[in-house]
C-alpha cells in the first residue's frame, strides 16, 4: 500500500483524452482573430451533394497536427439537419504510421452560395473554413481561411497534375498567401484498377 506521505505518479491521459485535448487546441487555434487582409472570394454557388465524399490533401499549410501528416483524407457527409459530418485522417509520420481520425462538424453559414462554413472541433468553436475554389468537374479544391494561414488544397485521387497544381498556387500567391510554406502531403498512389 502507497504510503499517503509518498507523491503518486501523475496520470498518464489517455488516447481519447489526449484526441480531445488536441481538438481542442485546434479548435482555439483556428478560432483567432480576423486579417488585416482583404477577404476572400469564395465559391460563387457551391454544389453542396457534389462537394460531399472523399478528398485528398494534396498540399497544405499545415496546422500543428498536421506537419507529419501522409496520406490525409478529409470525407463530409451532408446531414438531414443540414450540418456536414466530417472525418479527417491522416497517418502520422510515415505511410505505415499511427492513424489519427478527427470528426469536427461543419456548418454551412452563408445559406445562398454555401461556401462559407463553420468547421466545429470543440463546441462552440468553429474555425473558418472557406471553400475559395472548386472546378467545374468537382475533382479539385481549395479551402482557405482569411487570415491566411492555412490553407489545403484537395482532389479526388490522391494526385493532381503538375499544371493543375501549380496554377492553383499561382492563385494562392495572388490571393496573399506566403506559398514558402506550403508542404505537399505524401499520398500512396493508389493501386491500378482500385475505386478512388
Amino acid at each position: 500500500m502507497r504510503s499517503p506521505l509518498l507523491p503518486h505518479p501523475p496520470a498518464t491521459p489517455s488516447r481519447p483524452r489526449l484526441t480531445t485535448l488536441a481538438g481542442a487546441a485546434l479548435a482555439l487555434l483556428l478560432s483567432g482573430c480576423a486579417s488585416r487582409l482583404p477577404p476572400l472570394a469564395t465559391v460563387e454557388q457551391l454544389d453542396l451533394d457534389r462537394y460531399m465524399g472523399k478528398w485528398y490533401v494534396i498540399a497544405c499549410i499545415p496546422t500543428f497536427i498536421e506537419t507529419e501528416a501522409y496520406n490525409a483524407v478529409e470525407t463530409y457527409r451532408l446531414e438531414a439537419d443540414g450540418s456536414i459530418h466530417t472525418v479527417f485522417t491522416f497517418n502520422q509520420g510515415g505511410f505505415d504510421g499511427p492513424v489519427k481520425r478527427y470528426n469536427p462538424r461543419g456548418f454551412v453559414r452563408d445559406p445562398v452560395h454555401r461556401s462559407t462554413w463553420g468547421m466545429r472541433f470543440v463546441w462552440p468553436f468553429q474555425a473558418e473554413f472557406l471553400v475559395t475554389h472548386v472546378d467545374p468537374a468537382y475533382t479539385r479544391t481549395v479551402v482557405g481561411r482569411n487570415k491566411r494561414d492555412y490553407v489545403w488544397i484537395m482532389a479526388r485521387t490522391p494526385e493532381m497534375p503538375a499544371a493543375d497544381y501549380d496554377q492553383l498556387v499561382r492563385e494562392l500567391a495572388a490571393q496573399g498567401y506566403d506559398v514558402a510554406k506550403l508542404r505537399r502531403v505524401p499520398q500512396r498512389p493508389a493501386a491500378p484498377g482500385a475505386a478512388r
